[in-house]
């Protein structure tokens, strides 16, 4: 119903901004992450997202239209309300919770505050294939450095090493180089063992 706004910022702060639109001021809740790129300026322009329910008409603003979309998108996962989908883009950034998502990441999911395990795995399985589709993100590419990942571990406890140490080095490895082959996480963790 209301796409967007632009207008004089009146108030600022973290979790809400008031916008002067031709003499109407419009409250609009947002995100830490809407927060952290609002310009310096007067004059403001953010989309938004009304939530209609029986008892108030709830507007969201956002800085970013990709950011607007993921809210939209969380909003479908059922037990996933606007106040848990605000906190998560506030305690993530938009593409970290995409990158968790499309990896099924559930314990980066469930570290936000309100979200249990049952919720993360619902938020995974609800949205992946959106999710990989509308972001063109190369599902081989993040199946392939867990299968690297994977390899690698099961060779080096092959060779006779503990999995939890061995675990705690590839993940070391793969932080600083992504892009690793087996052979080179094998190579980089005998180094450090």
């Amino acid at each position: 119903m209301i796409a967007h706004l632009q207008g004089k910022l009146v108030e600022k702060n973290p979790t809400e901004v008031v916008i002067d639109c031709n003499g109407v001021g419009y409250q609009v809740n947002i995100s830490l992450h809407t927060y952290s790129l609002l310009p310096n300026t007067d004059f403001i322009k953010l989309f938004t997202y009304l939530q209609i329910k029986e008892d108030a008409h709830v507007l969201f603003g956002f800085v970013e239209k990709s950011e607007r979309e993921i809210f939209k998108m969380l909003l479908s996962v059922s037990g996933i309300g606007a106040g848990i989908a605000r906190t998560m883009l506030s305690s993530l950034e938009p593409k970290q919770i995409i990158k968790a998502i499309a990896s099924g990441d559930v314990d980066t999911i469930q570290k936000i505050k309100g979200i249990g395990s049952k919720t993360a795995q619902r938020v995974i399985l609800d949205l992946k294939e959106k999710v990989l589709k509308i972001y063109d993100l190369n599902e081989v590419s993040i199946s392939q450095s867990n299968t690297n990942k994977d390899e690698a571990l099961s060779a080096l406890e092959v060779l006779g090493f503990v999995r939890k140490t061995s675990e705690k080095i590839i993940e070391k490895i793969i932080k600083e180089d992504p892009e690793a082959s087996v052979e080179t996480i094998i190579k980089k963790a005998l180094k450090n063992l």
